[in-house]
């Protein structure tokens, strides 16, 4: 464990998927979390093997109201990403992404911290250029069933960069396209978790549409050492930065390759295409190339087998 630069790190959505990774990762390396959720959509079961780490500190508390404490860096990871999460209660995503931006860019402003956006691919809607580079100003519905959320964190990031401007912030900002591994909810609606739940119970695989939109999956821990490359960046670059892997697959592969990997008898069936759902996700990471030296190293089945054997050992 290092203990040198030791720091005082606040992860806002904890207890969330990529949220809890972060905070073993930065418990790992000696840094004293305090890990922020009010238990939304993240779960405590996800930090359980931390709860009695030393520096390791839980609080349950919703961002959208003022957070006091004394912080090193900030990881702004709270809001529901999933649509089934995100579409129960799409004020409070509104809020969350809105108020709880302006409240930890508060906290950051009174403690010096380095504050991180978490923000997202759907910050570029259905995208009229592939891949998507940070240049590219998004097609978005702004009033769409999935607008809380894209308009939320597309809101974040002007927040974000205003207070940079404004008040000198040390900001930066994140968007992360598809992730997948460990710890993802078995019933959050994502296309990974959903594809393995249904293998493993041999149900048919529920496919939107034909199939034929593509996404690009990046495995939990490439995404994790890229947010914290980001935080530890020292040059002038604040971002946005993609994180994702660019190597881009069809829904239909990836639900064939899942039933071979799952050894499963599931048939797959096709459903209505949900409105607004993107057709083409693919980033463009020639910035986190160059100014993070980083890039997805994980291939899709190795990332899909751990995935898999997680949810064996845990829901089946």
């Amino acid at each position: 464990m290092k203990i040198s630069n030791r720091k005082r790190i606040l992860i806002t959505g904890g207890c969330g998927f990529i949220g809890s990774h972060l905070s073993q990762r930065l418990v790992n390396e000696g840094n004293d979390v305090l890990c922020v959720d009010n238990l939304f959509s993240g779960t405590r079961e996800n930090i359980e093997r931390l709860l009695n780490a030393p520096n390791f500190e839980f609080l349950r508390h919703d961002i959208t109201f003022p957070l006091h404490a004394e912080v090193d860096e900030i990881y702004n990871l709270a809001c529901p990403a999933s649509p089934i999460h995100y579409q129960r209660d799409p004020v409070q995503t509104t809020k969350t992404c809105v108020h709880g931006s302006i409240n930890m860019l508060g906290l950051a402003k009174r403690t010096g911290a380095t504050i991180l956006q978490a923000s997202t691919s759907e910050v570029y809607g259905d995208p009229e250029i592939h891949p998507q580079n940070e240049a590219y100003w998004g097609h978005v519905n702004p009033i769409g069933p999935r607008s809380c959320y894209d308009e939320g964190k597309r809101c974040a990031e002007t927040l974000f960069n205003d207070y940079h401007r404004q008040h000198r912030i040390n900001t930066k900002i994140v968007r992360i396209f598809n992730t997948y591994g460990p710890n993802m909810h078995p019933n959050d609606g994502r296309v990974i978790s959903n594809f393995i739940m249904q293998a493993l119970e041999n149900r048919p695989l529920t496919i939107y549409g034909d199939g034929s939109q593509t996404r690009s999956f990046c495995f939990i821990d490439d995404l994790i050492e890229g947010m914290v490359r980001m935080m530890q960046n020292n040059t002038q670059e604040l971002g946005p930065i993609n994180l994702g892997n660019p190597n881009e697959t069809t829904i239909l592969d990836v639900a064939e390759l899942i039933i071979e990997l799952c050894e499963s008898k599931s048939p797959i069936e096709m459903v209505e295409l949900p409105i607004d759902d993107p057709t083409r996700r693919r980033p463009d990471i020639a910035k986190a190339e160059e100014h993070l030296n980083w890039s997805a190293k994980t291939d899709l089945v190795h990332g899909l087998t751990r995935t898999i054997s997680y949810f064996k050992q845990r829901f089946i």
